[in-house]
């Protein structure tokens, strides 16, 4: 298989085969590892999120780690440590050295652990005693997260979310899956043949967006600037991951132009966890989401 984009269909169909009734997370999971992005998968504890991003990396063939995160971990037991040996020092690499590393429950352990990750996710590099030491390639964080209302949990920092190119939220699925949940155990996932993440991802930048649709992003994010409800606007970086979303997104539908429903289909993964409402408005009840819808019906068209 020599088509990226045919082994990535192969892969959204395993992924399928292990979490029942979750077409729109996998879909929005392979689109952010296409666009070289980082995911954080948010939802209540039991809902599949550990398991898709295991099956993730067997399917797709890649080395894997997995940090569960507590809140006495340490950013050394995160990026490794130099060690004394036959009395020099030797770096050991932490279990951030493997090209998929799920950071599970990742608000459960302490900003400071949470910020190990920073460097990581931006430079794909750690440094350890003033030595930068490179991460392999392809390079995936997939995060877990549980909501900030449950018990001994830390809100990740602003720095830090801007750092993941989409939230994705996980839901209960829909009642005509919890039949087939609790009668079928999920396939065990084959490794797709022929995947390749880096020639996806340079396909999917090919993708052309259209003067209107990037003079409606930089419209989105004049307007979220002036956005009363809204303490965080939206930034270049935060721009530039949702344009990077919308290829893929467009990419893996087999388009080679973006289309508006491109654009509107990556704002949620891609705005939710940027664009951070007042005080005020979370004591009215306003939900992200809701903004988010206002300010694309006041950039896009119909």
């Amino acid at each position: 298989m020599n088509d990226p984009r045919a082994a990535l269909s192969a892969l959204q169909k395993e992924l399928s085969q292990v979490l029942f009734g979750q077409e729109q997370v996998i879909r929005e999971l392979l689109a952010t590892a296409v666009a070289g992005g980082h995911a954080l998968l948010e939802g209540l504890p039991g809902l599949g999120k550990t398991l898709l991003a295991k099956a993730f990396a067997q399917a797709s063939g890649l080395s894997y780690r997995r940090i569960q995160f507590t809140p006495d971990l340490l950013p050394a037991d995160i990026t490794g440590t130099e060690i004394l040996e036959d009395g020099q020092f030797v770096f050991r690499p932490g279990p951030l050295f493997a090209q998929v590393v799920l950071a599970d429950e990742i608000n459960r352990a302490t900003p400071k652990t949470q910020s190990a990750l920073l460097e990581a996710m931006q430079e794909q590099s750690v440094t350890v005693s003033g030595l930068r030491h490179p991460l392999p390639e392809p390079f995936l964080v997939l995060a877990t997260q549980n909501p900030l209302e449950l018990e001994g949990t830390y809100p990740l920092p602003e720095a830090q979310l801007d750092r993941f190119m989409a939230k994705i939220s996980v839901q209960a699925p829909p009642r005509a899956t919890w039949v087939r949940i609790l009668s079928e155990e999920p396939t065990p996932p084959s490794a797709v043949e022929g995947l390749d993440l880096l020639a996806a991802r340079a396909e999917s930048r090919q993708v052309v967006a259209s003067q209107p649709a990037l003079e409606a992003i930089a419209d989105t994010a004049q307007l979220s600037s002036e956005e009363k409800h809204l303490r965080m606007p939206l930034s270049p970086r935060g721009a530039k991951a949702w344009l990077a979303l919308a290829k893929a997104l467009a990419y893996l539908s087999g388009r080679a132009h973006l289309e508006w429903d491109d654009l509107r289909n990556a704002a949620l993964p891609a705005l939710a966890h940027r664009l951070l409402l007042t005080e005020e408005a979370q004591f009215e009840g306003l939900q992200v989401a809701q903004v988010i819808q206002d300010l694309l019906r006041r950039t896009m068209p119909k």
